[in-house]
């Protein structure tokens, strides 16, 4: 299947009907748990209506600033554009809600993925040591 079949699109539904894919990007249930009911989803979606990825962002209370919280794309369907297409999307809709900037984090050791950020246009800002550790959450 190439990126061409998938089709991006917004979720209006409950968060929570995702929770699956959601845990392919987060750990700690406590951490998800603050967030998974805030913000604005996006997911992608087959022809047969399977979601194969999604993005999940966050605005500031003044909407300036956006924080990407969770992404993730199901492993066999990675390497054919669909997370840049989720992460275009959501850099847009920021966007055009006035937003002035978007954030991310991820953990310094999953090279892959501070690769594919750089790739798209992100940079890197600060090292936090240890933001994803057992002080953030718990870890199961």
């Amino acid at each position: 299947m190439n990126r061409d079949e998938i089709r991006i699109e917004e979720f209006d539904g409950d968060h929570r009907d995702l929770e699956r894919s959601f845990r392919l990007a987060e750990d700690s249930d406590t951490k998800l748990d603050e967030y998974i009911d805030s913000g604005r989803v996006w997911v992608a979606v087959t022809e047969q209506a399977e979601v194969v990825g999604h993005i999940h962002a966050v605005a500031s209370v003044d909407g300036s600033t956006w924080e990407v919280v969770n992404t993730a794309v199901v492993e066999d369907r990675q390497g054919i554009g669909i997370g840049r297409r989720l992460l275009e999307r959501a850099v847009d809709e920021a966007k055009s809600s006035g937003a002035n900037r978007v954030e991310l984090a991820t953990a310094t050791a999953d090279i892959g993925n501070l690769r594919f950020y750089q790739r798209c246009g992100f940079r890197m800002s600060r090292i936090v040591r240890d933001a994803f550790g057992p002080h953030s959450g718990d870890m199961n």
